[in-house]
């Protein structure tokens, strides 16, 4: 049973838009004797409806901290009017909101918003607006601008068992499909057809496969100097959606439209996936009792500061906590990246054959001299795989990757065991010298800590796509055979390899389905049925320094 004591609830409360449709909201306020009560206020607006057992009890705990708390279906879900376009009409509809919000006699005027994934991305679309009450923001797992999360051009196959979960008015069951059936099928076009449905979001974004006017319109990290407005930014360092945390953080510190803004900005990082603090244990690696937090508490906190004007810890506390994995330790940071980073890169080594984890390669801080390439065969037909479970909901975790990587189309550079802790906290690139026989294809990498009993831990990982190594609003294939300088972004992480362990690169052309498989034709995409297999080539010698960029703490400071 649902606590529902001391909590006033009205249910289906209809909220008008400038254009005439009506959104649908769920009102918890606290139940105060008189009933007039006048409350800081909290917006949360989901596409995923507002129903649900878990949404009403944490509105109702809200409801007892002493807020009102606005529960609201977006445009075309649950009982509001409209059509349901994702991300298309949020930034206007949470003006809309908000102000609406801020006019009711139980709203105090202030306005704070929250919640994740989805709904923490129409936050920041939102935030653009600069709604006159908005005064504060909790932003969870936000996705990040087109194109960032995957550089492909096109949407990640897995991206469809979302568009499926959406689709119609209420949410839909994920296990009716065959998702790794459906994965295999081209065209990309019509994989919706293979899941037993036809999206229309899903093709309309495939005939736009770069940086455009349509990508455009729904992107707000280009805009962060438009935002004046304190934000708590939520992840873990395995959320499928984290660069998009850490990159806010960073734009909202140097970018944000004030001082005053600059200045309130948090972030926290935990050892957590896209369902921050609901577990202490991620599959096989287990982080400790101290992994979760008292994470509504501290949110609580955050907008008794900013919608009450109240004094307290916020103020004095440092902006970034973070979780160091590995140590499995809580620190306070006052900024990120941490100013005494050591930026050290480790080079790729061989003698010509680092195929598979049984090969020669080698990971230092070594710069190179002259050695012999690395070659490899891609073979979209049979693609190197990303460990993941088949739905959307988390893309992949701190998985084992040691079997996989008995296969010859993967690259393995690896250190020798180590002497002495490293911690490595911060962004990670990969900067690669490859050429490759087709006239597109894709250059993946991984970093990895390597336990003392072989199991391989993934740490993040990234990709780039030849034709868009320039960026997404620029087309150009390569000449075949010719040697490219590629950057991989891999994200970001925070763990401390322990003495013993070593640290691992891995270097391939896939990763799927978390990333579509690239035919490697040149064609366009998102229609193409055609494969072809290419031959990769790494260099890593003097001319060609092929490294991973990695973002040392010193030993001193980790603990």
């Amino acid at each position: 049973m649902i606590d529902l004591s001391g909590v006033k609830i009205d249910l289906n409360v209809r909220v008008p838009m400038r254009d005439g449709i009506t959104l649908s909201a769920d009102v918890y306020r606290p139940a105060s004797a008189s009933g007039d009560g006048r409350y800081p206020t909290i917006l949360f607006r989901t596409p995923y409806n507002k129903v649900s057992e878990v949404v009403i009890a944490n509105c109702c705990t809200w409801a007892r901290g002493g807020f009102a708390v606005v529960y609201m279906d977006v445009r075309g879900r649950g009982d509001s009017d409209g059509v349901f376009v994702p991300y298309r009409s949020d930034a206007v509809d949470g003006y809309d909101a908000i102000e609406w919000c801020a006019a009711q006699s139980w709203s105090n005027g202030n306005i704070g918003t929250s919640g994740g994934s989805y709904l923490g991305r129409i936050q920041m679309l939102t935030a653009v607006l600069r709604p006159p009450h908005l005064k504060a923001m909790s932003v969870s797992v936000a996705p990040s601008d087109p194109f960032v999360e995957t550089p492909t051009g096109v949407p990640s196959p897995m991206h469809l068992c979302w568009l499926h979960y959406v689709s119609g008015r209420v949410v839909q069951n994920f296990d009716i499909v065959d998702w790794e059936k459906v994965y295999q099928h081209v065209p990309l076009i019509t994989m919706d057809e293979a899941a037993g449905r036809v999206v229309t979001w899903w093709r309309e974004d495939l005939k736009h496969t770069q940086f455009d006017d349509y990508w455009d319109a729904m992107s707000y990290q280009n805009r962060y100097s438009e935002i004046d407005v304190p934000i708590l930014h939520i992840s873990g360092w395995y959320d499928d959606e984290q660069i998009g945390t850490p990159l806010n953080f960073m734009g909202m510190v140097k970018q944000g439209r004030s001082e005053h803004t600059r200045r309130n900005q948090k972030l926290l990082m935990g050892p957590w996936d896209h369902a921050v603090n609901s577990k202490s244990k991620l599959g096989e690696v287990d982080f400790g009792a101290q992994a979760l937090i008292d994470l509504r508490g501290y949110q609580q906190r955050w907008f008794r500061r900013w919608l009450n004007d109240e004094q307290n810890q916020i103020d004095s506390e440092p902006p970034i906590r973070m979780f160091v994995m590995g140590s499995n330790v809580w620190r306070d940071e006052c900024e990120f990246p941490l100013e005494r980073t050591q930026w050290t890169p480790y080079y790729l080594h061989s003698s010509g054959s680092a195929n598979s984890r049984y090969g020669d390669g080698t990971l230092s801080a070594e710069a190179p001299a002259e050695e012999t390439v690395d070659h490899f065969t891609y073979d979209p037909v049979r693609p190197f795989p990303f460990l993941t479970a088949p739905t959307s909901s988390q893309i992949g975790g701190p998985d084992d990757y040691a079997a996989v990587e008995n296969r010859a189309d993967v690259l393995v550079y690896t250190t020798l065991p180590l002497t002495e802790e490293v911690e490595v906290s911060g962004p990670i690139k990969v900067k690669l010298y490859a050429a490759s026989s087709a006239p597109d294809t894709d250059f993946t990498a991984k970093l990895l800590d390597v336990w003392e009993n072989g199991f391989a831990q993934r740490l993040t990982d990234g990709m780039v796509r030849a034709r868009f190594r320039k960026g997404m609003d620029q087309l150009e294939l390569i000449t075949p055979n010719e040697i490219y300088e590629y950057e991989i972004d891999c994200w970001f992480t925070s763990q401390v390899f322990k003495r013993g362990h070593r640290i691992r690169l891995e270097i391939n052309s896939s990763a799927f389905p978390k990333y579509d498989r690239n035919h490697n034709t040149g064609n366009p995409l998102g229609t193409d049925t055609e494969f072809r297999v290419a031959e990769q080539t790494i260099h890593h010698d003097a001319a060609h320094p092929s490294h991973v960029l990695l973002p040392i703490i010193p030993l001193r400071e980790s603990n």
